[in-house]
């Protein structure tokens, strides 16, 4: 598979999946939770969380984050995952009108978020710029797994 197809495929999977793991570590502990996610244009991910929970903590404090894209399958069904590693930020206000586009376009208009928002400014969008993603897909002849660096503005290396 090209850079190419890994890309489009990619593209083309991750609007199917409403939530991806994410990965992050304080004292060489590891933790691992759900968000649901959106995107932009550049493939950059946005969720939105409190600051308060241990995963905005971590990422606060180590921005280096490392998820999945993935849907359940099930015994013998074919396989395929969108891996990434990237760096995580938690935006400010200024900074959250893109993420917001983002999530609005995938998820609907919602006045409930935006209402999280404003209450206590805990709530908050985190944005991650992916440097690597790995496409692990079975749906050809053989199970593979491609690689495709990644930077921030969109391009593949």
């Amino acid at each position: 598979m090209s850079k190419d197809e890994v890309e489009q495929t990619i593209r083309e999977y991750i609007p199917q999946i409403i939530h991806m793991s994410i990965a992050t570590v304080k004292n060489n502990k590891p933790w691992v939770c759900e968000v649901h996610f959106s995107y932009d244009d550049d493939l950059n991910l946005y969720f939105v969380s409190s600051s308060k929970t241990r995963h905005a903590t971590e990422l606060v404090a180590n921005p280096n984050v490392a998820g999945n894209i993935v849907t359940q399958h099930h015994k013998n069904q074919k396989v395929r995952c969108v891996d990434f590693e990237g760096k995580a930020t938690m935006l400010d206000s200024s900074e959250s009108e893109k993420a917001y586009q983002a999530y609005v376009a995938r998820n609907g208009e919602s006045k409930n978020l935006l209402d999280e928002i404003r209450k206590d400014g805990n709530t908050r969008f985190f944005k991650i710029d992916v440097q690597h993603f790995y496409l692990f897909d079975s749906y050809g002849d053989t199970r593979t797994k491609h690689t495709l660096e990644w930077h921030n503005g969109g391009e593949a290396k």
